[in-house]
Parts: structure tokens; C-alpha cells; sequence
């Protein structure tokens, strides 16, 4: 079983299956519907572990929940401080530093993200009007 526990591996096969990130809660409830009885605080400590391991990556939003995910690819967000809305991007440019980091290094990285912080148009638009009626 490649030493990982029996639990890793069902939370594994569960993650194969989601089409996005999850939060720990959610895998849990994920994991009943799959009529496995895995108890909350042991997804958490196998989540851990799997991230340790660089199975799987975790993305923490700035509400403080984290999600995870299988680090199949890098990804890369706009996230919006107002209404925690994120936009995926597809652009990396940090591909050619992350090889670099791991040569001079002796680095094994896992993966990387990349998250801008700021208003997206909505919340811009909302400011700018709540900044016109102040006037």
C-alpha cells in the first residue's frame, strides 16, 4: 500500500474523483457518501500527511478555509479580497525559477501556486459607486 494508511488511501480515490478543490469537510462528507467511516480529525491528520508527502496541495483562501486538491497542476488565482470570488489564470511565470530554485537549491518542490490579492470589476464597481454617493 506504499505506506500510506488505509484512510490516505480512500481519501485519495475520493479526491480522483472531485472536479475541484475541496475543503476538509467537505472530503469528509465526500468520504460518507462513499459509505467510508472515516471520523473528521482523522481526514485532517491524512490530509496533513498526504500534503507532507506532496500528494496532495492546499490553497488557503483568505477566509482562512483551506481546500485541497491533487497537485496535477499548477494553479494560479485572482482572488477578491471583498467577496472572496477567484479567478483561475493559466499564465505561470514562475515555471523557469521553480527549475532554477531546484537546481541550486537541491529543492524537491511538489508543486507551486501563485495568487494575486485585490478587487475584482464588481467590487471595483460597487466601490466606485459607494465613493460617488459620499461625495
Amino acid at each position: 500500500m506504499n505506506g500510506r494508511t488505509r484512510s490516505q488511501e480512500r481519501i485519495l480515490q475520493v479526491m480522483q474523483g472531485l472536479t475541484k478543490p475541496a475543503s476538509a469537510q467537505d472530503l469528509y462528507m465526500e468520504l460518507r457518501n462513499h459509505q467510508y467511516s472515516i471520523g473528521l480529525a482523522t481526514v485532517y491528520r491524512s490530509l496533513d500527511a498526504l500534503k507532507l508527502d506532496g500528494l496532495v496541495q492546499v490553497r488557503t483562501l483568505p477566509s482562512g478555509e483551506s481546500l485541497y486538491s491533487l497537485p496535477q497542476e499548477d494553479r494560479h488565482h485572482l482572488t477578491c479580497l471583498r467577496c472572496g470570488g477567484s479567478i483561475s489564470i493559466d499564465e505561470c511565470p514562475v515555471h523557469d525559477l521553480e527549475h532554477e530554485l531546484q537546481a541550486h537549491h537541491k529543492f524537491r518542490i511538489y508543486y507551486h501556486t501563485l495568487e494575486f490579492f485585490g478587487l475584482c470589476p464588481d467590487c471595483q464597481a460597487q466601490e466606485e459607486v459607494a465613493a460617488g454617493s459620499a461625495e
